[in-house]
């Protein structure tokens, strides 16, 4: 970041897990973060936190305070699309930098969201889809903007994007989906970046996976923590196996600063469940163009929304 300039960062679902530590990360360095998420009062405990983090650090010594950044908070639920475009709206007229971090996990019977979507593709990916297209002119507006889609090792498990079936009217099965999800998301940020150097705007898109992170999303009552029995096994098995939230957010915030477009980070150690951030795998379903393109028109139809890439 330049030292002169505070750039104004939306993040989705940022009141917890690796979203949190993300915020926490960018507004110590001096940007300008909103937290954007669903439950509001979350959204403002996790913003006093972040404040008073700072100003403990500065009373310290621990902390630049020519640096310090501001947090403040904003309404948003990916799950209903009236609530995307109203963010949208309201979010500032230039926008250095968006994260679509928010996401559900393998809630254990199949629900939908406000517009009728699988619960887990309907939020995290086309409520992220639709809510970068809302946000398109006003990164347009900023100086070289980026945007960072968070995906996950799970992609890498995904079967097939059945465009027949999309929402899994036909059969729900919790984990398929959500890589199906993180597939989307994947997907989606490698195709957006083909279609940006193709209109020769200069806005970057690239993504990141935290590994395996303990974070909310496995005792979310919307996600894994709506089966006790998946949630406690999570618990269990995450305490052996898991890094913190924290170490989960550094390829997020690697991506933001170094990936470039196009790029994927992760987590580098054992299989990219854990470690310092660098390249990361992508599957060969991932790379597909043809597939991105597929799902890019399939979203565009589903959300009503045409990215204006003129």
């Amino acid at each position: 970041m330049s030292d002169n300039k505070q750039r104004r960062v939306l993040v989705t679902g940022g009141n917890t897990g690796i979203g949190y530590f993300t915020a926490l990360e960018l507004v110590k360095q001096g940007d300008h973060v909103t937290l954007a998420c669903r439950n509001l009062d979350k959204a403002n405990s996790a913003a006093k936190k972040i404040r008073d983090t700072i100003a403990d650090a500065a009373a310290s010594g621990g902390a630049d305070s020519g640096r310090q950044g501001t947090v403040d908070t904003a309404h948003l639920d990916l799950a209903d699309l009236g609530s995307v475009r109203d963010f949208a709206e309201s979010a500032p007229e230039k926008v250095d930098a968006l994260i679509n971090n928010a996401g559900v996990m393998m809630p254990a019977k199949r629900t939908e969201t406000k517009d009728g979507f699988e619960l887990q593709f309907g939020t995290n990916h086309l409520g992220h889809f639709a809510l970068t297209g809302h946000l398109l002119p006003k990164l347009r507006a900023a100086d070289n903007a980026t945007v960072v889609t968070v995906s996950s090792v799970a992609h890498k498990q995904a079967p097939k994007l059945d465009f027949d079936d999309l929402q899994a009217t036909k059969g729900y099965q919790p984990q398929r989906m959500y890589a199906n999800s993180k597939l989307a998301n994947l997907l989606f940020a490698l195709e957006l970046q083909r279609r940006l150097d193709s209109a020769g705007i200069p806005i970057t898109s690239n993504a990141a996976h935290p590994g395996i992170s303990e974070t909310a999303l496995y005792t979310s009552p919307d996600g894994l923590g709506s089966s006790k029995v998946a949630s406690i096994g999570a618990s269990i098995g995450l305490k052996f196996i898991s890094q913190s939230a924290r170490a989960g957010a550094l390829p997020t915030l690697y991506a933001l600063e170094n990936g470039g477009p196009g790029s994927y980070t992760g987590p580098k150690a054992l299989f990219e469940s854990r470690g310092a951030p660098g390249p990361a795998k992508i599957s060969a379903k991932a790379k597909d163009p043809a597939l991105a393109e597929q799902l890019w028109v399939a979203s565009e139809k589903l959300t009503g929304v045409v990215y204006d890439m003129s």
